[in-house]
């Protein structure tokens, strides 16, 4: 299902001399870092499988490799992400094998409703084939944009859970390929045009504009819950790509001038059940966006983003998708190969 570059991976890691690597791996390839350790033992490499949850390239388990001494981490399923890692790391985006055309040429019909000008964006499993999807629908007339995206972003028109600036086109509509509905509902909350998704994997395209408006209801229901609460506990993550401790003091600052109590909670799983034992009325999560958002219905009592507390104190009126950005000029575009860097620490 996925493209692990096995030899370039032994390659890099005798270049760097590794005895012992720690894999780190999302949900849907841990069959894959087994096939790797395997390879990797066999030519003479110690490997220990992380068994922890892992949600991104935000989240890299450098530290746990370097208590484990272990000489490099391998970190499959995510693009290059910059960040201070205390043990060299080899990011394996992990690139998806199905071919994406098919699924845009079925839905040919439903690509021109966005317009003559589309921008393009994807995940980090299908960038490599962006290219040949813009070639594919500029031979059918089409002007296709592909966006550049912040600091935070390692390949042109890659879209994050919690970054999309890569969608930020002078486009009249966009179109997202992959799986997943948080993705595009981001692409379309942030962009606020005309959105469809294309999954290659089931050939479905779904306009995501109503799934988005349907989800920023069920936000502000968030927020009205939250009217009424005093005392705020403001949880930032631990996690190297998600600590962003100057929004929480702002937020904190925001909350303590309209008369509210706020205290800052420090965690490295987020999770409710936690929390329970807190008197807070009210929690403001500043970490990663997906959190309150996926999560909220586990939530007994309100969650909100940065942004929605900002609606809650009337200091802003239009729904904003929360998104932690890169900064200008620092942008360390990853070579489009199967690995995409090495960070020495």
């Amino acid at each position: 299902m996925h493209e692990i570059p096995m030899s370039e991976i032994l390659g890099e890691l005798r270049e760097l001399s590794a005895r012992r690597v720690l894999i780190q791996t999302p949900e849907g390839l841990k069959r894959e870092a087994q096939e790797l350790a395997d390879f990797l033992e066999k030519n003479g490499i110690e490997v220990i499988i992380s068994g922890d949850i892992n949600y991104g390239a935000c989240d890299p388990a450098d530290r746990e490799a370097k208590m484990l001494g272990c000489d490099a981490l391998i970190h499959l399923g995510h693009s290059y992400m910059r960040l201070h890692l205390e043990v060299p790391t080899i990011f394996v985006p992990a690139f998806a094998r199905i071919d994406v055309i098919p699924a845009i040429e079925k839905n040919l019909s439903e690509v021109r409703k966005l317009g003559q000008k589309i921008g393009l964006v994807t995940t980090v499993q299908h960038i490599h084939q962006l290219e040949r999807v813009k070639s594919s629908l500029q031979e059918q007339g089409f002007t296709v944009l592909i966006g550049e995206g912040d600091g935070r972003i390692s390949f042109r028109g890659q879209v994050l859970g919690c970054n999309f600036t890569t969608a930020r086109v002078d486009a009249d509509g966009i179109l997202f390929i992959g799986a997943g509905y948080f993705h595009p509902i981001g692409v379309a909350i942030s962009t606020r045009k005309p959105t469809l998704a294309i999954n290659p994997y089931s050939g479905d395209a779904i306009w995501m504009n109503e799934e988005a408006e349907r989800m920023i209801r069920k936000r502000w229901a968030q927020i009205a819950k939250a009217y009424d609460a005093r005392k705020f506990g403001v949880v930032i993550s631990t996690k190297k790509g998600q600590l962003r401790i100057a929004e929480a003091r702002k937020i904190m600052k925001l909350l303590k001038e309209h008369d509210r109590k706020a205290m800052l909670i420090a965690m490295n799983y987020i999770n409710y059940p936690a929390l329970e034992g807190f008197d807070f009325d009210a929690y403001v999560v500043v970490a990663c966006p997906r959190v309150p958002i996926d999560d909220y219905e586990n939530w007994r009592k309100p969650v909100l983003t940065p942004p929605e507390v900002e609606l809650l104190l009337g200091l802003r009126e239009e729904y904003k998708f929360d998104e932690i950005l890169g900064g200008k000029g620092e942008k360390a575009k990853a070579e489009l190969k199967a690995y995409s860097i090495i960070i020495q620490s």
